[in-house]
Order: C-alpha cells, then structure tokens, then sequence
C-alpha cells in the first residue's frame, strides 16, 4: 500500500490489521480555503489538506466490552498497524466501557465509499471574490472599513466497521465574517453568514447592512443596566439555543444534573417550555443545512458513544410546539432512562413563528433594544442552565419603531430556557451564523426573538 493510499483503502486495511473482537475505523479527510481582508483590502488566502485517523477497538472480557481510541493526523501506509495496536493496547488496559453496545452492523457499501474524497479549492471563491471586491469599492466611497473572512471546508468522512458497515458523508461548511469600521474605529458593525458553496452570500448587500448600522452608531446613548424589551437576531437565538442543545443529555437529566431534570426525579419531557407555538428540531436532510445522516463519533460522552458509529440519525424534535419532546440520547443512555433513541445531529432549527423580519419586529416596537449579537458565553448554573456573556458590535435603541441610537454594551445574565418560556413573539425563521459558535456548529436556522424583559445586568466597556 502506499503512501498516497485512498481513504477507502486505509480504512479496510486497517480493518484487516485488526486482531480486536471488535473495530471502528473512521477516516476523516479534510481540504480548507480561505481568504482575509483588512481595511477593504484582501491581505492572505490558500489552500490545506489533511487526513486524520481514528481507530475504535473493542475488547471482550468476563466482566463486559472495553474500548480503544486512538486519533492520529498525516496517516500513511506505515502508520496503520502501530495505530490499530495502540488502540487494541488502550482497550485490553482499559476498565469495562459503561456505554459498551454490539456495534452497528450492515451488509451493503454505501455509494461513493471507493471513490476519492470532495475537495474545496479556490474555486468556491469564483464569484463571491469579485463582488467582495465591489463591496470594497462600495465601502471606500462611503467611508468605511471592512475587515474579515472567508472559509469554506470540505470533510468526507469514510466510516468502516468489522460487523460490515461502510458509510461516507461528504460535509461542506462555509462562513463569513465581516466586519465594517469607522475610519475613527469609534464604530462597528458585523454581520456573518454561514454557506455550503458561497452561491448565496452577497457581501454587497451585506456591506449596505452595516452601512446602515454605522449610521446609527452615530448617535451614542448611554443606558444602564436593568431588564429590557429586547430583540435578539437571528444569530444571538442560535448561540444561546445551541449550547442549550448541548445541554441536554438525557443522562445528565434523569440523574438531576440539569435544567432539564424533573423535581423529584426523572426527565422534564412533556413539559411545556414556551407558550408560543415554537419547534425546536435537527433533521440530517434539511434543505441548505445537510448534516451526516448516521452517527459519527469519535469519542464517547453522555451525548454520545463510540459504539453507536453508523447508527442512522432520524430526524428528531427536541420541542414540539412549545414542549419538550426529546432528549439527547445514545442507545446507552436511553436504555438508562426509558426514553427514546435520539442522536444528536448536526443542524439545528426553531421554526413556528409569525413569519415577520427583522425589520417589522423593529417597527413594531415602541421602546426597546435591538442586538447584534452575543459572545464570551459561559455557564454559570447548570441546574437552570443560566449563561452569562456579552453584547458585541451593537446594540442599538429602538423608540416609536425606528432605531434612534446606539447604547453601550452590556453583560447578560439568562437562562435559553428560561427566555423560551417569556419570550412573546418569534419572527421569521432563516439560516444564520451563530457567531460564538461558528468554530464547532455552524448549520443554524432560527427566527428572532422578542423578549419583553431581557436581563442586562452590567454595563461593559466592550465594544
């Protein structure tokens, strides 16, 4: 075999090199672009590739299965069988695996599986790079700055097993990030978006966007700290709904560990979080936010289990028309506590709202705050789920339904479940970037929120 082995191959042959009872070899082969801008000029762009190898051994004893994972990048042909014994060496030294299950079987291969894996390249920019440039152009005529990012991934992930299973997802991700300035850098504004191929992002319209923000920014209003009428953008609502999804191990629940936990003992589901008619859900073959359609899992957790690789992903709500349906479970953990089989997936969506923009929430609005967005997200009790952060790049006063000024930052204290529960309107749903998220889960659709009473409760000084 050589050194430039194809995915397929590496997979089967470290299959074959495999003297465990039971092993998973998950091939992840990976190709990034990119472009950076500073000051309406583009500064770096290019091109990597890699391959990363993950071996799951599986070891039977007296007292259960134990596993094996070993991870390693840049595999060659002559890395294999050191790699595939490491991992049989951590499983045979390894206790009795909690989440041990008969792994996944299947007979058929799975199309594509022998062919060579997708790649990006420069290309991906064929169209989005000249109309960065006219928003440039734009942005240098009206005064302004823009700086940012471009990054568009391609992983194909090759997925083998010794019970038979041969899989192959192909994922594409895409963000932008961009960022306009005042000359002064006494203003920002930003705005992102996520994309599979950069068809459908248009920095033009985006720069226009934040033309206008910096527009307001030219009043400046100073507010203190209290509890607000608050409109969060679609991309604040994906932040604080995505950790809530993370979250929400049904494990963690049933052992009292969570917001999710009943009083008492047991599970919240069935339990009505919002009285508006909202749906929380991840479906593997949503239209535009396309995730792997079967389990892939490179390590185990309370979310998930090395031994569930190549289980099918069904599309799953998470809440149903204001109440919690589900919960995130591995067959592990769901033979724990009862309820059902329910992976977690790659997308999230919040659909069920009244289906106005941004911009007829704003005009409806007598007095209130109109956000950008959110980062520095941390937790700070688990048993309610309340996370604390900031607001960044904008937050902006809205009286009589227009927007009158920009106020300063400020730190937040909230709960997502919390929100859930009191917010009293959601607008229309539509694909967004979370931005404190944008490194591990960008795949997000959510309307925005009104929330008649968000808690502010600090200024910052944070820009």
């Amino acid at each position: 075999m050589s050194r430039t082995s194809k995915p397929h191959e590496i997979v089967e042959r470290a299959l074959e090199l495999s003297t465990a009872d039971g092993c998973v070899v998950i091939a992840d082969e990976e190709s990034t672009a990119n472009l950076r801008w500073a000051g309406n000029a583009l500064t770096t762009n290019g091109v990597t590739r890699g391959r990363t190898l993950t071996v799951i051994a599986t070891v039977d004893g007296a007292r259960g299965s134990a596993s094996g994972v070993v991870s390693r990048s840049a595999v060659t042909a002559a890395d294999l069988e050191p790699l595939v014994r490491a991992a049989e060496a951590a499983a045979r030294t390894s206790e009795p695996a909690e989440d041990a299950q008969p792994l996944v079987t299947g007979g058929t291969t799975a199309p594509g599986f022998t062919e060579a894996p997708a790649e990006t390249s420069a290309a991906v920019f064929a169209d989005f790079a000249p109309a960065l440039g006219e928003a440039f152009a734009r942005a240098r005529a009206g005064g302004r700055e823009l700086y940012g990012f471009a990054n568009h991934e391609m992983t194909s992930t090759y997925l083998g097993t010794s019970t038979g299973l041969r899989l192959r997802h192909d994922q594409p991700n895409g963000t932008l990030e961009l960022n306009a300035k005042s000359p002064d850098r006494a203003r920002s504004a930003w705005a992102g978006r996520a994309t599979r191929d950069f068809t459908d992002v248009d920095p033009t319209a985006l720069d226009e966007e934040l033309a206008r923000r910096l527009g307001w920014a030219e009043r400046r209003i100073e507010l203190p700290a209290g509890r607000y009428e608050t409109l969060l953008p679609p991309t604040a609502v994906a932040d604080l709904l995505i950790y809530q999804l993370w979250s929400s191990a049904a494990r963690d629940a049933a052992e009292g560990r969570t917001v999710f936990s009943r009083p008492g003992g047991g599970t919240r589901v069935g339990d009505t979080l919002s009285p508006l008619p909202l749906t929380l859900r991840s479906d593997p073959h949503e239209p535009g936010l396309e995730s792997s359609p079967f389990v892939i899992a490179h390590a185990s957790g309370d979310d998930a289990s090395v031994f569930d690789n190549g289980l099918p992903i069904a599309a799953t709500d998470w809440m149903r028309a204001g109440k919690l349906e589900h919960l995130v479970t591995t067959r592990h953990t769901a033979g724990l506590t009862g309820l059902p089989l329910a992976p977690g997936a790659g997308n999230l969506i919040l659909d069920g709202g009244d289906g106005r923009s941004l911009d007829d929430m704003v005009a409806a609005t007598e007095r209130g705050l109109l956000l950008t967005c959110l980062w520095y997200i941390r937790e700070v009790d688990p048993a309610t789920l309340l996370l604390t952060g900031l607001t960044r790049d904008g937050v902006y006063l809205v009286e009589g339904g227009e927007v009158v000024g920009e106020v300063n930052n400020f730190r937040f204290n909230e709960s997502p479940v919390d929100l859930l529960s009191r917010a009293s309107e959601a607008g229309r749903t539509e694909k967004t970037l979370p931005r404190e998220w944008g490194d591990w889960f960008t795949r997000a659709a959510m309307p925005a929120l009104r929330v008649p009473d968000f808690h502010m409760s600090s200024v910052s000084q944070g820009v």
